[in-house]
């Protein structure tokens, strides 16, 4: 089990991008709220020409651009089952999209988990490739972003042209 890191530039700050025998299990923010504490959780200093790290490098400068819609990343976030559904479902959220947790909690089939589900979007471990800055109150509010809420603005700002393009198409 070989873990290490690359922090690469973003318009959003540093992202610290973890990988361990070449998937990523953490996409980090340098300001998220549920940043690691514990440095074994990073391993040594990686090398941003080795995999997963280049690929990453380039899907995400793509994505800030607005010329990636969808990451292609061997991903591997550390949680329980029910994180990981909820995250497989993060993933299925379209490209300039945005649920509710209550939408995801019913994906899930039972509505009275939203608490859950926010709870389990919170500590997604690999932002922005897993969207969790696409789940939005049910009134349409952005709501609890670990990132903060200005990195939330940002990201569904840079998505917005999508989502008025299918506003168009409907």
């Amino acid at each position: 089990m070989t873990r290490s890191h690359v922090v690469l530039p973003s318009p959003i700050g540093d992202l610290t991008v973890v990988a361990e025998d070449g998937a990523i299990t953490h996409l980090l923010m340098d300001a998220a709220k549920f940043r690691p504490a514990d440095p074994d959780v990073f391993g040594d200093a990686g090398d941003p020409a080795d995999e997963p790290f280049a690929a990453a490098a380039v899907q995400l400068a793509a994505y800030f651009t607005g010329a990636l819609t969808q990451f292609d990343l061997p991903l591997a976030p550390l949680g329980d089952d029910f994180h990981q559904r909820v995250w497989a479902l993060l993933r299925e959220i379209p490209y300039g999209e945005t649920r509710s947790y209550g939408d995801l909690a019913r994906a899930l089939g039972d509505r009275n988990l939203a608490q859950a589900v926010g709870t389990a979007n919170g500590r997604n471990p690999i932002a922005v490739v897993v969207p969790c800055h696409r789940v939005i109150g049910a009134d349409g509010s952005l709501v609890g972003y670990a990132g903060g809420l200005d990195r939330k603005r940002f990201l569904l700002a840079l998505e917005e042209p999508a989502a008025d393009e299918v506003g168009r198409l409907f």
